[in-house]
């Protein structure tokens, strides 16, 4: 026997192929909670008060038992007749998700095969590009075009008809460009293609209006989802939960794919007090438009160039280093998201917009270091 027998190699589990070739989806998410938070779109004052008091009521033996859902489906269905009347919608046709991320992943899942082709735009959500590529799926992304960064919708069109994806995901309004799309043409694109599963990101639509589900019969459209969250109007993002509208059967499939308990608790007691206090959501939204338009017109009066369409963001190109402004905004407080990496929009800052008197402080401080 050897006293120093030979070192094995080392050997440790393989993972898929597709995970190898990835890289790691991240956000700069950390020490935010003290600063203006511009770079997220989220909402920037906070939820309802129905939904803190909700949430103080919570009692000690609720937090060891699994969630319950009971209510849910039908709250939404009732907010969304109060805003769309769409008095047609079943609980069948509502997934519950563990925030829309979770619901983009698990479409992914539940419709991407090795090779199948997702058809996408660019620049937009860059969540879209990881699911697809964990599942081993080949990405066609179009440009937007000009410089007010509109929609391909011709190129989409022929791309969809003549390569037959299997995904078509379409934020709208996009982000980070805020480019628009009428309902009429997305439902167009789904007609066009019924084998292709067309998936309409919607999480800024109530900031501009866009959405296709008032003009949606999901018993005559099959192939056609609508995202949807309480993330970036009702202050839930911290909660986690979306919601995905669509024929019964693409609902049930991505279901199969999600886990029984994946909504914890707190996000259900929270999205139910949300979705009966519209009002606070509705003013909300008032408050981010007035702001919008307020800040619009200072930078169309600077000169400095700039792209503000549909969501709750625009871009702003500063004169200087893009990632020197970034930096020099965090530290007076401000935080903005650098688009360095985006194609199309190199050079750019995206931000949030909030409040007027949240817009005014930002344009102060950007005012202070860009040297406009």
């Amino acid at each position: 026997m050897k006293l120093f027998p030979k070192k094995q190699k080392e050997s440790k589990p393989s993972p898929r192929i597709a995970v190898e070739k990835m890289q790691t989806y991240s956000a700069p998410l950390e020490g935010r909670r003290e600063l203006l938070r511009l770079d997220f779109n989220e909402n920037t004052i906070g939820p309802s008060p129905l939904v803190v008091e909700a949430l103080s009521q919570i009692p000690r033996s609720a937090i060891s038992i699994y969630p319950e859902y009971s209510g849910l489906k039908e709250a939404v269905i009732e907010n969304l007749k109060g805003l769309q009347d769409k008095s047609n919608l079943n609980t069948s046709e509502i997934g519950l998700f563990n925030g829309v991320d979770a619901a983009i992943h698990a479409i992914f899942h539940a419709y991407g095969n090795p090779n199948d082709l997702l058809l996408t735009t660019t620049p937009t959500f860059g969540y879209y590009t990881p699911c697809a590529q964990m599942q081993g799926m080949k990405i066609h992304a179009i440009p937007y075009e000009g410089k007010n960064f509109d929609f391909p919708f011709s190129r989409i069109y022929k791309a969809l008809t003549k390569l037959k994806p299997k995904i078509l995901m379409i934020c709208n309004p996009n982000n980070p460009t805020g480019t628009r799309l009428k309902a009429e043409r997305i439902l167009e694109l789904a007609r066009a293609m019924p084998t292709t599963l067309v998936v309409v990101d919607e999480l800024y639509e109530a900031f501009t209006g866009d959405s296709v589900f008032p003009r949606i019969d999901f018993a005559k459209t099959q192939n056609l989802i609508i995202l949807r969250s309480l993330a970036k109007t009702a202050g839930l993002a911290g909660l986690r939960i979306g919601f995905a509208l669509g024929h019964k059967s693409l609902i049930e499939r991505v279901g199969r794919v999600t886990g029984p308990y994946d909504i914890n608790s707190f996000a259900v007691t929270a999205a139910l007090a949300a979705l009966k206090d519209q009002a606070y959501v509705d003013n909300y939204v008032s408050e981010v438009l007035v702001a919008k338009e307020w800040i619009a017109n200072q930078l169309q009066n600077s000169g400095i160039r700039h792209h503000i369409d549909g969501g709750n963001y625009f871009l702003i190109w500063p004169k200087e280093n893009a990632s020197k402004i970034e930096e020099a905004l965090k530290k007076s407080g401000v935080l903005v998201r650098n688009m360095n990496k985006k194609h199309l929009i190199e050079g750019s800052l995206r931000v949030s917009i909030g409040t007027k008197e949240q817009m005014k402080r930002f344009w102060e401080v950007f005012q202070k270091i860009s040297f406009i």
